[in-house]
């Protein structure tokens, strides 16, 4: 089937991989903590369910980097869908039959992340060759691939939140499974590498010096560009506070304020839905507007509202008020950051770079949803929503010092002249 595909028909078909695969991630975020607080689990507990889902992808990212390019992307990303589907199929089951104790739905949920990373970063070094077979710019293209994560936010969270309000959590869970199933089918199915034409060969795979010392060569990229290093702090922070937010604050504030599970998926659908219109839109003005400044703005906007309308105990219209323009605004940041990326990772590290750069991003994200369920035990969720809107302003405002920051401003067109070529091929300044 993939066969018949056009160039541009290659390229729908990954987008339309993520939009799957992520619409899985997104329903069992709504439908995990409702298991957990069904099963009279506190909000600590919920704080250490989200630990448990976060800690794998933080260590799946450097690990799975190097491992993916062995396996290949394709393979690697069809696998990973297939083992978060079984492990979320295997929480009801046992649920239903043997029984389904704490520990056991921690170990569950921990298996069930593990590949997430890998899997995404194979998609990702997949799109820029795809891209370019097909003609797309490349900030278009992941401007495409960041509005296509973010429509899985927005049909994903509603559809969670109506499940698990219809069917309970376990019954959610189960359909989840079949989600990822369906991912891993349509990637066998009509996902293929874009071709690499024979003079690029040697560029683009060099002979592998061995798993350990491929996984060294992405980590000392990583530690040597002044820009990763730079994002990958702030990145790591915000997810933290993000995660806050998402995983653990927002659950229980929906269920103390805002009747429960659904109006969770509509808050979160709706800030997945504008963020989705923000990715889509951005990617065909990207190349007219500058970089730094934009990012600057966008971050800022982007946790501000969302975070403010539940520190101020309001009801669910001003939520969801607030999760449109935070989404709008967060629409703009993943494809600047991609399209970066992209520019300074040389073709053969790309993938185990992808999830290093994932994994130092993701570092923060398992202590900031357990913080998250001790603070809101201690001081109360909309005054721990409130500390978390205040920390996040102020981070998000660092690009402003400059310095290595600037170097998030596009290339020269001199310096890199087809789209999905790396700017730099390991020299760093």
């Amino acid at each position: 089937m993939a066969a018949h595909l056009s160039p541009r028909g290659r390229l729908r078909a990954l987008l339309a991989v993520q939009v799957v695969s992520r619409v899985g991630n997104v329903v069992t975020t709504v439908a995990v903590p409702f298991a957990v607080l069904a099963r009279g689990g506190s909000a600590t507990d919920v704080g250490i369910t989200a630990f448990m889902a976060t800690v794998p992808i933080v260590l799946g990212g450097p690990f799975g980097g190097a491992l993916v390019e062995r396996v290949g992307f394709v393979r690697s990303s069809a696998w990973s869908d297939v083992i978060s589907g079984a492990t979320l199929l295997a929480m009801p089951v046992l649920a239903w039959t043997v029984g389904l104790p704490f520990w056991a739905l921690l170990a569950l949920v921990f298996v069930s992340g593990l590949f997430d990373m890998p899997g995404e970063s194979a998609r990702r070094v997949l799109l820029p060759g795809l891209a370019t077979a097909a003609g797309v710019p490349l900030e278009r293209a992941v401007g495409h691939f960041e509005a296509s994560a973010r429509l899985s936010v927005l049909v994903g969270a509603p559809v969670g939140g109506i499940l698990v309000a219809a069917l309970g959590p376990m019954p959610a869970l189960a359909c989840t499974a079949l989600v990822f199933g369906a991912a891993a089918l349509l990637t066998a199915l009509v996902v293929r590498e874009a071709p690499t034409p024979v003079a690029d060969v040697a560029a683009v795979a060099p002979e592998s010096a061995g798993y350990w010392r491929d996984i060294a060569e992405g980590f000392r990229f990583c530690v040597r560009d002044p820009f990763f290093r730079l994002i990958i702090a702030l990145v790591l922070v915000t997810n933290l506070l993000d995660a806050a937010r998402s995983t653990t604050l927002l659950p229980l504030y929906a269920d103390e304020r805002l009747g429960g599970a659904q109006s969770l998926g509509f808050v979160t659908g709706t800030f997945g839905g504008a963020a989705f219109l923000g990715s889509l839109v951005f990617g065909y003005v990207a190349h007219r507007v500058p970089r730094r400044i934009t990012f600057v703005v966008c971050f800022v906007l982007a946790g501000g509202p969302s975070l403010l309308a539940p520190a101020l105990g309001l009801g669910l219209p001003w939520v969801l008020g607030a999760a449109a323009l935070s989404g709008l605004a967060a629409g703009a940041l993943n494809p600047i950051l991609g399209a970066v990326e992209l520019e300074r990772i040389p073709v053969h590290i790309r993938a185990r770079v992808f999830g290093l750069l994932g994994a130092g991003s993701w570092a923060g994200i398992p202590l900031g949803g357990l913080l998250a369920g001790v603070a809101a035990d201690g001081i109360g969720v909309s005054t721990t929503f409130g500390v978390v809107a205040c920390i996040y302003t102020v981070v998000t405002l660092a690009p402003l010092l400059g310095g290595s920051w600037r170097l998030m401003e596009r290339p020269a067109p001199s310096l890199g002249d087809r789209a999905g070529e790396p700017v730099y091929t390991g020299r760093h300044e």
